[in-house]
Protein backbone atom coordinates (compact mmCIF):
# COMPACT_ATOMS: atom_id res chain seq x y z
CA UNK A 1 0.00 0.00 0.00
CA UNK A 2 2.95 2.15 0.57
CA UNK A 3 4.32 4.47 3.35
CA UNK A 4 1.90 5.04 5.74
CA UNK A 5 1.72 7.60 8.80
CA UNK A 6 2.75 6.98 12.64
CA UNK A 7 -1.08 6.56 13.31
CA UNK A 8 -1.51 3.94 10.45
CA UNK A 9 -3.11 6.21 7.87
CA UNK A 10 -1.59 6.96 4.35
CA UNK A 11 -2.08 10.06 3.18
CA UNK A 12 -1.85 10.90 -0.58
CA UNK A 13 -0.17 14.03 -2.25
CA UNK A 14 -2.82 16.60 -3.84
CA UNK A 15 -0.99 16.59 -7.17
CA UNK A 16 0.69 13.36 -7.81
CA UNK A 17 -1.48 11.13 -5.71
CA UNK A 18 2.01 8.95 -4.04
CA UNK A 19 1.81 8.00 -0.46
CA UNK A 20 3.14 10.64 1.71
CA UNK A 21 3.66 10.31 5.45
CA UNK A 22 2.53 12.39 7.39
CA UNK A 23 1.31 11.99 11.53
CA UNK A 24 -1.71 12.96 12.28
CA UNK A 25 -4.12 14.70 14.36
CA UNK A 26 -7.63 13.46 15.51
CA UNK A 27 -10.22 16.04 16.30
CA UNK A 28 -13.64 15.13 17.21
CA UNK A 29 -16.58 17.20 17.46
CA UNK A 30 -18.12 15.70 20.60
CA UNK A 31 -21.22 17.86 20.87
CA UNK A 32 -22.45 15.87 18.00
CA UNK A 33 -21.70 12.64 19.08
CA UNK A 34 -23.27 13.32 22.66
CA UNK A 35 -26.44 14.79 21.57
CA UNK A 36 -26.72 11.70 18.69
CA UNK A 37 -26.55 9.28 21.56
CA UNK A 38 -28.69 11.02 24.08
CA UNK A 39 -31.57 10.98 21.06
CA UNK A 40 -31.04 7.64 20.17
CA UNK A 41 -29.78 5.79 23.14
CA UNK A 42 -32.57 4.16 25.54
CA UNK A 43 -33.51 6.24 28.65
CA UNK A 44 -32.88 3.54 31.28
CA UNK A 45 -29.28 4.36 32.09
CA UNK A 46 -29.03 6.11 35.27
CA UNK A 47 -26.14 7.09 37.51
CA UNK A 48 -26.00 6.36 40.74
CA UNK A 49 -28.22 9.56 41.72
CA UNK A 50 -30.80 8.55 39.69
CA UNK A 51 -29.99 11.06 36.47
CA UNK A 52 -29.91 9.85 33.48
CA UNK A 53 -27.11 8.80 31.87
CA UNK A 54 -27.49 7.31 28.60
CA UNK A 55 -25.57 10.27 26.50
CA UNK A 56 -22.94 9.25 28.23
CA UNK A 57 -22.74 5.69 27.77
CA UNK A 58 -23.37 6.44 23.79
CA UNK A 59 -20.60 8.68 23.68
CA UNK A 60 -18.63 6.60 25.80
CA UNK A 61 -18.92 3.46 23.54
CA UNK A 62 -18.56 5.47 20.23
CA UNK A 63 -14.74 7.19 21.75
CA UNK A 64 -14.02 3.78 22.52
CA UNK A 65 -14.48 2.47 19.21
CA UNK A 66 -12.56 5.42 17.75
CA UNK A 67 -9.87 5.06 20.80
CA UNK A 68 -9.43 1.31 19.73
CA UNK A 69 -9.58 1.40 15.75
CA UNK A 70 -7.39 4.59 15.32
CA UNK A 71 -5.15 4.09 18.49
CA UNK A 72 -4.08 8.20 17.70
CA UNK A 73 -1.19 9.35 19.20
CA UNK A 74 -2.31 13.13 18.88
CA UNK A 75 -6.33 14.17 19.83
CA UNK A 76 -8.56 16.58 21.13
CA UNK A 77 -11.57 16.45 22.05
CA UNK A 78 -13.82 19.81 21.23
CA UNK A 79 -16.89 20.58 23.27
CA UNK A 80 -19.88 23.74 22.54
CA UNK A 81 -19.58 25.57 25.82
CA UNK A 82 -20.37 28.62 23.69
CA UNK A 83 -24.05 27.88 23.46
CA UNK A 84 -25.26 31.34 24.29
CA UNK A 85 -21.85 33.49 24.59
CA UNK A 86 -20.56 33.10 21.38
CA UNK A 87 -18.99 35.61 19.81
CA UNK A 88 -21.48 35.28 16.57
CA UNK A 89 -24.36 35.96 19.34
CA UNK A 90 -22.85 39.81 19.15
CA UNK A 91 -22.51 39.68 15.29
CA UNK A 92 -26.38 38.60 15.33
CA UNK A 93 -28.61 38.27 18.03
CA UNK A 94 -30.93 35.68 16.53
CA UNK A 95 -27.98 33.42 16.14
CA UNK A 96 -29.03 29.49 17.16
CA UNK A 97 -32.16 31.33 18.56
CA UNK A 98 -34.06 28.78 17.15
CA UNK A 99 -32.72 25.74 19.59
CA UNK A 100 -34.19 25.03 23.06
CA UNK A 101 -31.79 25.23 25.84
CA UNK A 102 -30.19 21.73 26.85
CA UNK A 103 -31.91 20.63 29.81
CA UNK A 104 -30.28 19.39 32.66
CA UNK A 105 -30.42 16.22 32.27
CA UNK A 106 -27.96 16.65 29.47
CA UNK A 107 -26.03 19.36 30.38
CA UNK A 108 -24.43 17.24 33.22
CA UNK A 109 -23.92 14.72 30.67
CA UNK A 110 -22.09 17.04 28.80
CA UNK A 111 -19.94 17.46 32.18
CA UNK A 112 -19.62 13.86 32.68
CA UNK A 113 -18.77 12.96 29.07
CA UNK A 114 -15.71 15.46 29.47
CA UNK A 115 -14.93 14.63 32.56
CA UNK A 116 -14.92 10.73 30.90
CA UNK A 117 -12.02 12.40 28.54
CA UNK A 118 -9.75 14.40 30.98
CA UNK A 119 -9.37 10.97 33.17
CA UNK A 120 -8.67 9.17 29.76
CA UNK A 121 -5.27 11.43 29.22
CA UNK A 122 -7.32 13.23 26.01
CA UNK A 123 -7.15 17.17 25.20
CA UNK A 124 -10.17 18.67 25.73
CA UNK A 125 -11.30 21.93 24.23
CA UNK A 126 -13.74 23.87 25.14
CA UNK A 127 -14.01 27.91 25.37
CA UNK A 128 -17.22 30.46 26.52
CA UNK A 129 -16.82 32.34 23.40
CA UNK A 130 -15.74 30.16 21.18
CA UNK A 131 -17.67 27.00 19.34
CA UNK A 132 -16.11 23.76 18.75
CA UNK A 133 -15.82 24.19 14.95
CA UNK A 134 -13.61 27.31 16.06
CA UNK A 135 -11.58 25.04 18.66
CA UNK A 136 -11.20 22.39 15.72
CA UNK A 137 -10.31 25.04 13.23
CA UNK A 138 -7.80 26.57 15.12
CA UNK A 139 -5.80 23.26 15.81
CA UNK A 140 -5.99 22.37 12.39
CA UNK A 141 -4.24 25.16 11.48
CA UNK A 142 -1.86 24.96 14.26
CA UNK A 143 -0.95 21.73 13.33
CA UNK A 144 -0.60 22.13 9.36
CA UNK A 145 2.48 24.46 9.06
CA UNK A 146 4.33 21.60 11.41
CA UNK A 147 3.02 19.01 8.86
CA UNK A 148 0.67 17.31 10.72
CA UNK A 149 -2.59 16.13 8.81
CA UNK A 150 -5.87 16.70 9.92
CA UNK A 151 -8.59 14.15 10.71
CA UNK A 152 -11.83 16.06 11.46
CA UNK A 153 -14.31 13.38 13.09
CA UNK A 154 -18.00 15.08 12.25
CA UNK A 155 -20.39 14.90 9.69
CA UNK A 156 -21.21 18.66 9.93
CA UNK A 157 -20.60 20.13 6.57
CA UNK A 158 -18.97 23.87 8.04
CA UNK A 159 -16.47 21.84 9.37
CA UNK A 160 -15.15 20.78 5.38
CA UNK A 161 -13.99 24.73 5.11
CA UNK A 162 -11.04 23.51 6.85
CA UNK A 163 -9.84 20.80 4.30
CA UNK A 164 -6.67 21.08 3.13
CA UNK A 165 -4.83 18.73 0.78
CA UNK A 166 -3.80 16.14 3.24
CA UNK A 167 -6.89 16.27 5.56
CA UNK A 168 -10.16 14.30 6.28
CA UNK A 169 -13.37 14.58 7.33
CA UNK A 170 -14.93 11.30 8.51
CA UNK A 171 -19.09 10.81 9.36
CA UNK A 172 -17.79 7.90 11.69
CA UNK A 173 -21.63 6.79 12.15
CA UNK A 174 -22.10 6.56 8.26
CA UNK A 175 -18.54 5.13 7.80
CA UNK A 176 -17.66 7.88 5.34
CA UNK A 177 -14.02 9.74 4.89
CA UNK A 178 -13.51 12.38 2.34
CA UNK A 179 -10.73 15.07 1.57
CA UNK A 180 -11.45 18.54 0.25
CA UNK A 181 -11.07 17.27 -2.98
CA UNK A 182 -14.36 15.22 -2.46
CA UNK A 183 -16.23 18.04 -0.95
CA UNK A 184 -17.47 19.10 -4.40
CA UNK A 185 -19.36 16.31 -4.86
CA UNK A 186 -20.80 16.36 -1.23
CA UNK A 187 -21.73 20.23 -1.65
CA UNK A 188 -21.09 21.17 -5.32
CA UNK A 189 -18.65 23.35 -4.24
CA UNK A 190 -15.07 23.53 -2.96
CA UNK A 191 -13.86 23.23 0.34
CA UNK A 192 -12.77 26.89 0.76
CA UNK A 193 -16.05 27.66 -0.89
CA UNK A 194 -18.04 26.77 1.99
CA UNK A 195 -18.44 29.28 3.88
CA UNK A 196 -19.45 31.52 0.92
CA UNK A 197 -21.93 28.55 0.37
CA UNK A 198 -23.41 28.58 3.41
CA UNK A 199 -23.59 32.70 3.58
CA UNK A 200 -25.62 32.87 0.37
CA UNK A 201 -28.06 29.64 1.12
CA UNK A 202 -28.52 30.06 5.10
CA UNK A 203 -28.35 27.42 7.38
CA UNK A 204 -31.62 26.72 9.15
CA UNK A 205 -29.62 24.75 11.77
CA UNK A 206 -27.97 27.74 12.99
CA UNK A 207 -30.68 30.16 12.17
CA UNK A 208 -28.51 32.01 9.59
CA UNK A 209 -30.56 33.00 7.27
CA UNK A 210 -28.69 33.66 3.73
CA UNK A 211 -29.74 35.66 0.78
CA UNK A 212 -33.81 35.82 -0.15
CA UNK A 213 -34.38 33.23 -2.63
CA UNK A 214 -30.56 31.64 -3.57
CA UNK A 215 -31.16 28.14 -3.11
CA UNK A 216 -28.46 25.29 -3.02
CA UNK A 217 -28.28 24.94 -7.08
CA UNK A 218 -28.08 28.64 -7.57
CA UNK A 219 -25.13 29.36 -5.10
CA UNK A 220 -23.12 26.44 -6.63
CA UNK A 221 -23.19 28.26 -10.09
CA UNK A 222 -22.35 31.51 -8.83
CA UNK A 223 -19.11 29.96 -6.58
CA UNK A 224 -18.24 28.05 -10.16
CA UNK A 225 -18.40 31.14 -11.74
CA UNK A 226 -17.52 33.97 -9.85
CA UNK A 227 -15.04 31.74 -7.68
CA UNK A 228 -16.21 33.94 -4.21
CA UNK A 229 -18.94 35.72 -2.34
CA UNK A 230 -16.33 39.30 -2.64
CA UNK A 231 -16.22 38.98 -6.62
CA UNK A 232 -19.87 38.12 -6.81
CA UNK A 233 -20.96 41.14 -5.09
CA UNK A 234 -18.23 43.22 -7.41
CA UNK A 235 -19.82 42.19 -10.35
CA UNK A 236 -23.62 41.77 -9.55
CA UNK A 237 -24.27 43.48 -13.02
CA UNK A 238 -22.79 40.21 -14.28
CA UNK A 239 -25.17 37.74 -12.81
CA UNK A 240 -28.28 39.13 -15.42
CA UNK A 241 -26.19 37.08 -18.12
CA UNK A 242 -25.86 34.00 -16.56
CA UNK A 243 -27.91 30.97 -17.87
CA UNK A 244 -29.69 30.93 -14.51
CA UNK A 245 -32.99 30.73 -13.89
CA UNK A 246 -34.68 33.58 -12.32
CA UNK A 247 -31.04 35.19 -12.52
CA UNK A 248 -32.49 39.06 -13.03
CA UNK A 249 -34.20 38.63 -9.76
CA UNK A 250 -31.28 36.86 -8.44
CA UNK A 251 -28.93 39.90 -8.78
CA UNK A 252 -31.77 42.47 -7.58
CA UNK A 253 -31.89 40.39 -4.19
CA UNK A 254 -28.21 40.44 -4.12
CA UNK A 255 -27.95 43.75 -4.68
CA UNK A 256 -30.11 44.54 -2.05
CA UNK A 257 -28.93 42.29 1.04
CA UNK A 258 -25.46 42.87 0.17
CA UNK A 259 -24.67 43.83 3.71
CA UNK A 260 -26.59 40.51 5.12
CA UNK A 261 -24.66 38.50 2.76
CA UNK A 262 -21.78 39.84 4.52
CA UNK A 263 -23.10 39.30 7.42
CA UNK A 264 -23.87 35.66 7.10
CA UNK A 265 -20.75 35.00 5.91
CA UNK A 266 -18.59 36.21 9.09
CA UNK A 267 -21.44 33.68 10.59
CA UNK A 268 -20.18 30.71 8.76
CA UNK A 269 -16.73 31.24 9.05
CA UNK A 270 -15.27 28.95 10.73
CA UNK A 271 -12.61 31.11 13.58
CA UNK A 272 -8.93 29.44 13.25
CA UNK A 273 -7.48 31.78 16.25
CA UNK A 274 -9.34 30.53 19.47
CA UNK A 275 -6.67 29.66 22.09
CA UNK A 276 -6.24 26.08 22.55
CA UNK A 277 -5.60 24.18 26.29
CA UNK A 278 -2.15 22.63 25.19
CA UNK A 279 1.12 23.36 24.09
CA UNK A 280 3.07 22.16 20.48
CA UNK A 281 1.94 22.14 17.29
CA UNK A 282 -0.54 19.05 18.01
CA UNK A 283 -2.53 17.78 21.24
CA UNK A 284 -0.73 14.50 22.68
CA UNK A 285 -2.56 11.53 24.65
CA UNK A 286 -1.36 12.22 27.75
CA UNK A 287 -1.66 10.39 31.17
CA UNK A 288 -4.84 8.96 32.29
CA UNK A 289 -5.96 9.62 36.15
CA UNK A 290 -6.93 5.64 37.65
CA UNK A 291 -8.60 7.38 40.23
CA UNK A 292 -10.86 9.63 38.43
CA UNK A 293 -11.61 7.03 35.86
CA UNK A 294 -12.55 4.72 38.87
CA UNK A 295 -14.72 7.00 40.36
CA UNK A 296 -16.91 7.90 36.99
CA UNK A 297 -17.32 4.49 36.27
CA UNK A 298 -19.02 3.96 39.48
CA UNK A 299 -20.66 6.75 39.16
CA UNK A 300 -22.42 6.22 35.69
CA UNK A 301 -22.62 2.68 36.37
CA UNK A 302 -20.60 0.91 33.75
CA UNK A 303 -20.50 -2.40 33.29
CA UNK A 304 -17.44 -4.74 33.79
CA UNK A 305 -16.75 -4.81 29.97
CA UNK A 306 -17.16 -0.77 29.58
CA UNK A 307 -14.84 -0.87 32.77
CA UNK A 308 -12.14 -3.29 31.09
CA UNK A 309 -12.52 -1.05 27.14
CA UNK A 310 -11.61 2.08 29.63
CA UNK A 311 -8.98 0.59 31.38
CA UNK A 312 -7.09 -0.90 27.99
CA UNK A 313 -7.58 2.48 26.56
CA UNK A 314 -6.36 4.42 29.05
CA UNK A 315 -2.86 2.23 29.04
CA UNK A 316 -3.67 0.80 32.38
CA UNK A 317 -4.26 -2.80 31.68
CA UNK A 318 -0.90 -4.82 32.35
CA UNK A 319 0.09 -1.66 34.54
CA UNK A 320 1.56 -2.13 38.08
CA UNK A 321 -1.69 -1.28 40.20
CA UNK A 322 0.31 -1.28 43.83
CA UNK A 323 1.23 2.30 42.91
CA UNK A 324 -2.00 3.37 40.82
CA UNK A 325 -4.56 1.62 43.11
CA UNK A 326 -7.76 0.82 41.27
CA UNK A 327 -11.07 -1.18 41.51
CA UNK A 328 -11.37 -1.93 37.59
CA UNK A 329 -11.72 -5.56 37.12
CA UNK A 330 -8.40 -7.10 35.88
Amino acid sequence: MGAVNPEGVPAFGAATGSPVALPTLHLVDASLYVFRAWHSMPDEFRDAHGWPTNAVHGFARFLLDLLERERPRHIAIAFDEALDSCFRHRLYAAYKANREPAPEELRRQFAHCKALCVALGLAVLAHHDYEADDLIGSAVHRARPAGYRSVIVSADKDLSQLLGDHDEQWDYARAQRWGAAGVKARHGVHAHQIADYLALTGDAVDNIPGVGGVGAKTAAVLLAHFGSLDVLLERIDEIAFLRLRGAAQVAIRLREQRDLALLCRQLTTIACDAPLDYDGAAASRGEADPEMLDALATTLRFGPMTRRRLRTAAGLEGRDDAAHPSSFPA
